[in-house]
């Protein structure tokens, strides 16, 4: 019995002593594993890197979530390298790599895991509503964390799935991913206006490449952006919009994202001139006194003719904005509130004031170029001086599209429109005008521009 005793006690010390040195070989064979398959993968070695990242991710699933990073591109370096029969084995890689990330790292940019997987189903053949449902998992973590193609996908499906029965879910996720994309305008704005404000003669390599990046994220929601006022036409009329908001008006109106939401969608489809616009902006500046409300009700006092009253709206509403993004918003709607209603110096004033917040902000010098069109009659006497104004317009639709390639499309349109109207060699031979001169527009504008050089 004592021999026995013995024995047990013999296995007992031996596992005490045995157990952590096999746990810190363990630990050591993970980071050797570990550092080699990363330094094959920065060297894009992805064939080199398999063995050991598959390694790591069958023995220390919980070691670096660069495991999951880096095995995600792994992975489909593979499935795209795969033979046919070996097709299925290489995706289920790719979803394994996603789903055992989720299970290590659940708090860690889920909503972006989620985005990648419906990418990933999309891409390889899924059905709508497999694809549908990793797109509203992520949706409901964080919007913005969906793609530019995955926001537009998304909306996509519930409007087809609900356009006919359920139109209120329609607008309310339109308004949903609508924000999203503002979001994400706002981010990367942002990160271009910082690189812009260093001295771009030293821009380092990095800042230019992020930069372009910036740039073509901008472009792609932008074109979300129209490909949702798109897909929204059909329904977002004054006259579905207006019984609409009626109906919901007194379940809703102390629901302020709902009147906000609502106030927009009226103003955007130009649906002011009916009395219930009024209503809903007086019940959303009473229950949300916020910067964008006092911009809204600041607009009906101008229809109402009192605009003293309205300015002082303007300017509180402004003031009282602390995001530079946000306050460039403000003053950008300000602007164009007053050039609705020909208050044009005052609105090119607020443009150029939203450009101080957000200087890539290209749909306000797209305003401004507007603003100078619609004044070729009254800033001209003639013939070259009426079309020079164009000229002036030209260069700030120019100027937009220099500053936001995101507005290229609809910068585009400007130019195409205003380029039609300038004057030609022509006119300048007519009227004596040296082809490449200076010529001072009058007038509000009182801009000086150069004649063109033909």
């Amino acid at each position: 019995m004592m021999k026995k005793m013995k024995q047990t006690l013999a296995l007992v010390l031996f596992l005490l002593v045995a157990t952590p040195m096999v746990f810190a070989q363990a630990n050591q064979d993970c980071g050797i594993k570990y550092n080699l398959f990363k330094g094959d993968f920065k060297a894009k070695k992805y064939d080199a890197a398999f063995d050991n990242w598959m390694w790591c991710m069958d023995n220390c699933p919980s070691l670096s979530i660069n495991i999951y990073k880096y095995g995600a591109k792994i992975a489909k370096y593979k499935l795209a390298h795969a033979s046919e029969a070996d097709k299925k084995a290489a995706a289920d890689l790719v979803m394994r790599v996603y789903n055992q990330r989720i299970k290590y790292y659940p708090t860690k940019n889920l909503a972006r895991v989620d985005n990648d997987i419906a990418t990933f189903k999309a891409e390889h053949g899924a059905s709508e509503s497999e694809v549908y449902e990793w797109l509203e998992k992520a949706f409901k973590i964080d919007p913005t964390a969906l793609s530019a193609k995955n926001m537009y996908r998304y909306f996509d499906i519930v409007l087809s799935k609900n356009k006919d029965t359920n139109p209120q879910l329609v607008f309310d996720t339109y308004d949903e991913v609508a924000e999203g994309v503002d979001n994400k305008f706002a981010v990367y704005s942002k990160k271009i206006d910082a690189i812009n404000a260093k001295d771009s003669t030293k821009l380092s390599s990095k800042d230019i490449r992020h930069k372009k990046l910036y740039q073509q994220i901008l472009t792609n929601l932008s074109l979300v952006e129209g490909g949702l006022d798109a897909k929204l036409a059909s329904i977002s009329t004054c006259e579905n919009l207006i019984p609409l908001n009626k109906k919901y008006f007194e379940e809703k109106k102390n629901d302020k994202v709902w009147l906000k939401r609502a106030v927009s969608r009226m103003y955007t489809k130009e649906c002011t001139a009916d009395p219930f616009y009024d209503t809903l902006v007086e019940q959303y500046v009473k229950t949300d006194p916020s910067p964008q409300a006092s911009v809204f009700y600041a607009g009906i006092l101008m229809e109402k003719g009192q605009s003293t009253k309205a300015m002082d709206y303007f300017k509180q509403a402004i003031a009282q904005e602390t995001d530079p993004y946000k306050k460039a918003q403000g003053l950008l709607r300000v602007a164009q509130i007053l050039g609705k209603k020909g208050r044009k110096s005052e609105a090119r004033s607020y443009a150029y004031k939203a450009l101080k917040f957000q200087p890539s902000m290209g749909k306000a010098y797209l305003v401004i170029a507007s603003l100078y069109a619609s004044s070729a009659n009254s800033c001209g006497t003639d013939v070259v001086s009426k079309r020079m104004v164009y000229v002036a317009a030209l260069n700030k639709a120019r100027k937009a599209k220099s500053v936001d390639p995101s507005v290229s499309s609809l910068a585009n349109r400007f130019i195409r429109a205003y380029s039609k109207n300038i004057p030609t060699k022509k006119d300048l031979f007519v009227a004596g005008v040296k082809p490449g001169s200076i010529h001072r527009i009058g007038c509000w504008i009182n801009e000086t521009v150069r004649v063109p050089n033909y």
